[in-house]
């Protein structure tokens, strides 16, 4: 009977890992997809954002084009609340601007396929889910509250240290007052 079990666990450990090997990202797997990798340069370093256009091809898109533009560099985190998230990408630093292209359609994922986690990046909007735009923010901490609610469309696999060191905003509003900014935003294969 030992040793059965112990057939079935080892059997059980095999298929779940060749499962997890099917779902890796690229980079681990040894070829990094240059195309869908964000460098984001703040004042204490360089973020690396893995885009995930297998959750939400629209908003991937969109961070694309507005990241080619220029778009970003030197849009200031304007709404950073300690222990949630930091919220940037309207140059206006109001929280109500955004880029002149039209809002693009959600694109939640269910909590099964894609978590609001440290690092996780989403789609800030208004209450209305179809409003987001360029503005987006980047996961302290977990917040469970978001999931299936807001589109996530990244998460950061290095450089999780320079953005803890983004300047807070006060009260429950994050406000800040001369925040950090984005120095500049890249895509990976286009910053060779």
């Amino acid at each position: 009977m030992l040793r059965r079990d112990l057939m079935l666990t080892t059997t059980a450990i095999l298929t779940v890992g060749a499962c997890m090997s099917d779902v890796e990202p690229a980079e681990a797997q040894g070829a990094p997809d240059l195309e869908n990798t964000l460098y984001m340069e703040l004042k204490d370093g360089r973020v690396t954002i893995q885009l995930l256009p297998e959750l939400a091809p629209l908003h991937v898109e969109r961070i694309k084009v507005l990241t080619r533009r220029g778009f970003y560099d030197n849009t200031p985190f304007h709404r950073v609340i300690e222990g949630f998230m930091a919220q940037g990408g309207d140059p206006t630093g109001s929280g109500t601007g955004g880029s002149d292209l039209p809002n693009l359609q959600a694109e939640f994922s269910p909590p099964s396929r894609a978590r609001f986690i440290r690092g996780t990046c989403g789609a800030a909007r208004t209450q209305d889910p179809n409003t987001a735009n360029s503005q987006f923010f980047i996961m302290f901490a977990p917040a469970t509250s978001l999931d299936g609610q807001y589109t996530i469309w990244g998460r950061v696999t290095s450089g999780m240290d320079a953005v803890d060191k983004i300047k807070r905003g006060a009260g429950q509003s994050g406000q800040v007052r001369d925040p950090d900014r984005i120095r500049s935003m890249k895509i990976a294969a286009d910053a060779r």
